[in-house]
Formats: C-alpha cells, structure tokens, sequence
C-alpha cells in the first residue's frame, strides 16, 4: 500500500504521544485512556515548537487523550485543526492491558515470545499488528492525499500502531516490522515520498530531519 504518482514531495510524520505514568511503570497502555504526565506535556510542548517550523498542512491523532493532548501543543502553535480518529488508537491487547512488563513475561511468556518471533500473535487476546495496520494506514493515507503537493501531514499516535503504519505503507512483510524498532516518547518518524512510493526518511527522531546528501535521492 503505497502512495498514489500524484502529489510528489508530499512528508508524513508519525509522531508519538508524550510520557504517562503507565509508560515510567512500564504498563503495556494499549487502547486504555491514560493521561499525560506533566512531564509528557512538556515533552509534547518541546517537540511541537520543532515540528511546528515544519509547516504541516495538517494534523490526525488518535482520539486517545495522551495523544490528543500531544497534538493540541502543534495545534496551538500552529493554528491548525486536529481531526480525531479512533483508527489510529494503540492496539488493543485485552488480558495484557494494565500489566507490567515483567507481569506479562510471567504470565503469557510463550505468546510473549511468540510475538517476538514475528508470528501474527493476539497480544491477551486482542488485535493482530495486521488488524491494526489495516485500521490505521488508510487513516492516514485518507489524510495525506488530501495534502498538496510539498505538503506535510502530522500523525499523532501510538508506537505500536506507529510502527505497524510504517511497516504496511513500507510494503513490508508483517515478520519484519519488529525490525523497525520502538519510538521514545515524542518522537516522531519521518515518510517522504518518491517515484516508488513511501521512503522511511527519519526514525524515532527527537530533533528536525536533516537533508541526506551523497545517497540516491
């Protein structure tokens, strides 16, 4: 699933929320609506003034209030809309929501592990990453093609569902999306467009994209 041959140049960041207690107690959130800690805010004030310099055209987040609250640091700046959208929710993972890390390796290691492996695994019986990718990327391809040519769209999510968009608009396998790793607490990714589709430009980045000279751009 890639992009269209129209509107070339077009970026899409995938930003994720700021800190929460869950996240310093190592809880796995998944879609349970968890606040930002003060810390978090600051963390999405910080980055917002960064992206805002971006000049995004425009801003989806996930309707989820950690990251709402995230995105509403750029719309503040910037002035923009946000448009709220439960399909980029993290993925819901049923008996392992609310659990620490530890309590989940314990209790279901070998699905742990199995995950880990790459298997299609439903995480305390919830969503597949593939399930997730296919509610997440059309959001975020609906939005994007929307945008002008040049243009930038700002994604507030989750890295879980982060990782699993960028994978499918990638055209990745679903066994090699682990390899993309995770997203530090507001930081974002970056997808620019070329002649073959989506390029991963930028990963779990915490400061502006630098322009890449001497590669085959």
């Amino acid at each position: 699933m890639n992009g269209s041959s129209s509107g070339r140049g077009r970026r899409i960041v995938l930003w994720r929320h700021g800190q929460t207690a869950w996240n310093l107690e190592r809880r796995f959130q998944g879609s349970m609506d968890i606040e930002l800690t003060e810390t978090g805010v600051g963390q999405a004030h910080r980055a917002a003034r960064l992206l805002a310099s971006l000049k995004p055209d425009a801003i989806v987040a996930s309707d989820l209030r950690r990251a709402a609250a995230t995105a509403a640091e750029l719309a503040a700046i910037t002035g923009l809309d946000i448009t709220h959208d439960a399909g980029l929710r993290e993925t819901y993972a049923g008996a392992w929501q609310g659990l620490t890390h530890e309590e989940i390796v314990e209790r279901y290691g070998e699905q742990y592990a199995a995950w880990k492996r790459g298997e299609p695994v439903r995480r305390g019986g919830g969503e597949l990453e593939t399930e997730v990718a296919d509610r997440a990327a059309p959001v975020v391809l609906e939005h994007a093609a929307k945008l002008p040519d040049g243009g930038t769209l700002v994604v507030v999510s989750h890295g879980g569902t982060i990782r699993t968009t960028i994978g499918r608009l990638l055209g990745l396998e679903a066994r090699h999306w682990e390899g993309l790793g995770g997203l530090s607490n507001c930081c974002w990714s970056v997808l620019g467009e070329g002649a073959r589709g989506w390029r991963l430009l930028e990963h779990n980045a915490g400061t502006l994209p630098e322009p890449v000279l001497g590669d085959d751009t």
